[in-house]
């Protein structure tokens, strides 16, 4: 089954692809956003984008990594979370989740303390260039894995 973890920040949004039979990254990829657009330009751009990413990997089940309730709201990426969740329902996938730490450890099973370490680069999963990865990246590939159960 192919699953897609997203982690979306206010000009870009990150994803993994990941085969979990072969349990392995297909893809990891920025969706940029282009700075000359407006804020329902740049809404649209990322829906259409990552609508089409779906289709052309075939995705399954999918996952999004969420602001964390007590973080500083950065408004842009929020409205980027949305229209992702909004792409989802409108998506042939069969399911998805919204998470934020606590959820996607629990998907994963591994304890809590363990996932900014992981995104911090420090604990390795026998990813390949899981070293040379940004923190978003690790975060969209973490979601990935997670969303076989979603």
């Amino acid at each position: 089954m192919i699953t897609i973890g997203i982690r979306a920040a206010p000009k870009v949004v990150t994803f993994a692809i990941y085969d979990t039979d072969k349990g392995a990254i297909i893809n990891v990829e920025e969706i940029k956003i282009p700075a000359a657009f407006d804020t329902p330009s740049a809404l649209k751009y990322v829906r259409s984008n990552l609508l089409d990413v779906l289709r052309e990997y075939q995705v399954e089940r999918a996952g999004v990594r969420v602001t964390e309730g007590l973080a500083n709201p950065n408004i842009e990426r929020i409205q980027i979370e949305g229209v992702i969740q909004e792409a989802f329902a409108s998506s042939e996938l069969q399911s998805y989740y919204v998470g934020q730490i606590a959820s996607i450890t629990k998907r994963l099973g591994i304890d809590r303390e363990r996932f900014k370490p992981m995104v911090n680069g420090a604990d390795d999963l026998d990813i390949e260039n899981w070293d040379n990865m940004g923190k978003e990246e690790r975060e969209a590939i973490l979601c990935a894995m997670g969303a076989k159960d979603a």
